[in-house]
């Protein structure tokens, strides 16, 4: 695994979980999302993603609120923003079936998360999708 190269980073979805821990929590999740902000790596999300980032915030984090409009101005500056039109039914949490859509319309090459069903599928259309501290060691990135 690696970044890519300078002209054609790898595209990459960062799940909801790993945003909210890369804003709350910091660690691996926030090394991942620093790069996708870089540019050293390609975010990719959509406007049902960031529906769902914001309404987590807001419910389970509010102490995070304060944060909200500068972060989510940083990855519509950053990311690019997907418009799915795809629907895809495989998974029971929809949730998971919108990141599925996202990144398959993205042309992703990773999903990182921390949601066990994501997980259990380890790849989706030829998606890889792992936590982000595999993704970090393959990169050469010690674990805190």
């Amino acid at each position: 695994m690696n970044l890519g190269t300078s002209k054609d980073p790898v595209k990459v979805l960062l799940d909801t979980n790993i945003l909210i821990s890369a804003i709350g929590f910091g660690g691996g999740p926030r090394k991942v999302f620093l790069l996708a902000l870089q540019k050293k790596i390609q975010g990719v999300t959509s406007p049902i993603l960031l529906a769902e980032f914001r309404e987590v915030i807001s419910k389970k984090f509010p102490k995070l609120i304060h944060h909200l409009t500068r972060i989510e101005k940083g990855i519509k500056k950053s990311f690019i923003i997907v418009q799915p039109e795809m629907t895809i039914n495989i998974l029971k949490d929809t949730d998971d079936n919108r990141v599925l859509e996202a990144a398959v319309d993205g042309k992703c090459e990773y999903i990182f998360t921390g949601d066990k069903e994501l997980l259990e599928l380890d790849t989706f259309r030829g998606i890889k999708i792992l936590p982000v501290a595999r993704f970090l060691s393959s990169l050469g990135y010690k674990q805190v």
